[in-house]
């Protein structure tokens, strides 16, 4: 009840109601804003053209978000690339839509392993087409959802290749069926069906039965610690708000059994609105250093020096998968080592010019606890080549002590243009130099050297997707030592003292002969640094992942295809 009271206190109307009952967006030409009065068939015919764009448009730089007001809907809502819908209740029951609200396979032959980019938050769902479709991959969120029935995870069992829920209750069964591997934090359902290479349950109600290796499921009973993303609320007169979530302990289930998320509210009045082809970096700065928030709405941002986040519990809230995109071979944002700040809801999509990563968080070197108020990235996506060239040598490097990363993939393209060995470069996905950082769903993929590299301490993964680069032209040209072939995926660095993972799937596809990897992980052997569930598969028909971790473990080799598993390390018994 307090949360409801705190929403009607501080929210500020921010449009007027249009003689046709649409409200006016104040978010720019690409966000629609719609109440349970507007038009269903006016609603849907902009649903469906947007759809009709953006189903296959796998690199457009069109971006959209749909957004519905407390009330409720029929609707058939098919969600393309570079969409997002949103409820803008205070919890997910307030905005509840009837009809078929699904993602597609973006491919042919039922396909999903290339449906990114998308995502749906906030709403409830009874769908008329039982069970609720959702064939995805990488870089798309579900969060702060309800189904009122039953959920399958891919399309007519082609195959899925990763995804991510959170905050989310359904009612009936999920099936996961042909997906390869799956994170679900926070979540409840009445039962789970299907397992295939890695699936990770952390902070699960009722989590499925078994255990890794058979099936390959990884649980563990809560959430250390999580901040859930922050969200829009707005009640039925367009009175709109941005709560920011507690930072919680130790917590399972979702987190609006109560009726609302805790956390506290701030009003749109506080927040910069950004466009498109207005903004530039300097014109974002200058708010910021004003004090303000920002929203960011979808669009594509050319910068020419970084975003600078420098203000303790600045929100930076992106709508429509907006995208920022250095041109001067700077980085698209710094964020300072200050407590409290949130990114979320940001694809970050390298420029021609090599930039020295594309977000960094904190400074390197500084160690200041933020254990109470911690700087939290939620939905934040890096993109390296496919759009067009793109380069840079880092992609995210997180110096901050205690970050809380929920949810990243970070991509060097396989496809598309301005593809190839020479031309999109990216050495490292993920640094971390920072202590106690945690991450929940952390997909990276296709770098040139280590895909996550780990120099802090006290840090924990729970859950890792990976694919080793696909187009390393020789053993030559990728190899990390003269006795070790490639770089690991996952690398600890000899001085970290403590470490933990949970759920680990490293895959190669290698597009040219004679190339393999040593071991997939690399790590030293101490007795607080500790791997949990950790498979390889060696797709495609060419190389091999020789070991799991340090040399030890089978080898993943294409034909016959070999799958294996390691439980734990360092081995019993193994001593440093």
């Amino acid at each position: 009840m307090w949360l409801l009271v705190m929403i009607c206190l501080q929210c500020v109307n921010v449009y007027a109601q249009s003689s046709s009952s649409r409200p006016t967006s104040p978010f720019g030409p690409n966000v629609f804003v719609y109440n349970s009065t507007t038009s269903p068939a006016e609603m849907q015919s902009r649903i469906d053209s947007v759809y009709a764009t953006q189903q296959h448009s796998e690199f457009s730089r069109e971006r959209y978000a749909f957004l519905f007001l407390p009330g409720d809907y029929k609707l058939d809502i098919p969600i393309g690339f570079y969409t997002q819908v949103l409820g803008l209740g205070a919890r997910p029951d307030a905005v509840h839509i009837t009809g078929n609200v699904r993602v597609d396979a973006a491919s042919r032959n039922d396909n999903a392993t290339t449906t990114f980019w998308r995502s749906a938050e906030g709403f409830s769902i009874t769908p008329t087409v039982n069970p609720m479709r959702w064939a995805v991959s990488q870089a798309v969120a579900f969060r702060r959802m309800h189904v009122r029935g039953d959920m399958v995870l891919n399309q007519n069992n082609g195959w899925a290749s990763g995804g991510w829920m959170a905050d989310s209750l359904v009612d009936g069964e999920v099936n996961s069926g042909t997906q390869q591997q799956w994170i679900s934090r926070n979540t409840e359902w009445k039962s789970w069906r299907g397992s295939n290479w890695n699936m990770v349950f952390v902070g699960v109600d009722h989590p499925p039965t078994g255990e890794w290796p058979t099936p390959p499921f990884t649980k563990l009973e809560t959430a250390p610690v999580i901040r859930e993303k922050p969200f829009l609320i707005a009640d039925s007169h367009g009175r709109f708000s941005a709560v920011v979530p507690a930072l919680t302990h130790n917590t399972r289930g979702v987190t609006w059994h109560g009726g609302s998320t805790p956390g506290h509210i701030v009003s749109l009045d506080r927040f910069y609105i950004t466009q498109p082809g207005r903004d530039s970096a300097a014109s974002i700065n200058k708010q910021l250093a004003a004090g303000r928030n920002l929203l960011i709405t979808p669009g594509i941002y050319d910068l020419s020096e970084p975003i600078r986040v420098t203000r303790k519990g600045t929100i930076v809230l992106g709508l429509g998968f907006a995208t920022l995109h250095p041109t001067a071979g700077t980085s698209a944002m710094q964020v300072a080592d200050v407590d409290g700040v949130t990114v979320s809801g940001l694809l970050f999509d390298a420029g021609e010019q090599r930039s020295p990563n594309l977000l960094e968080v904190g400074t390197l070197g500084q160690h200041r606890s933020h254990a109470t108020d911690p700087i939290s990235l939620h939905d934040v996506f890096f993109r390296v080549g496919g759009a067009g060239v793109g380069q840079t040598m880092d992609n995210l490097v997180v110096n901050s002590d205690d970050t809380l990363i929920d949810h990243t993939w970070i991509w060097r393209a396989d496809h598309g243009q301005g593809v190839g060995w020479t031309s999109n470069l990216s050495d490292t996905g993920l640094t971390v130099t920072g202590n106690n950082v945690t991450v929940y769903g952390l997909f990276v993929e296709h770098h040139q050297r280590y895909q996550v590299l780990w120099n802090g301490n006290g840090g924990r993964t729970f859950f890792y997707q990976s694919e080793i680069p696909y187009d390393p032209p020789d053993q030559s040209s990728w190899q990390s030592s003269p006795s070790t072939r490639g770089w690991a995926s996952y690398k600890v660095a000899d001085s970290v003292q403590s470490h933990e993972a949970w759920g680990l799937g490293i895959y190669s596809v290698f597009r040219h002969p004679n190339v393999s990897l040593t071991s997939a992980i690399e790590t030293p052997v101490r007795a607080n640094v500790r791997f949990h569930d950790m498979i390889t598969v060696a797709l495609d028909n060419l190389g091999q992942i020789t070991h799991i971790v340090n040399r030890v473990g089978d080898a993943a080799i294409p034909q016959p295809r070999t799958t294996p598993k390691l439980s734990s390390f360092p081995l019993p018994g193994q001593k440093p």
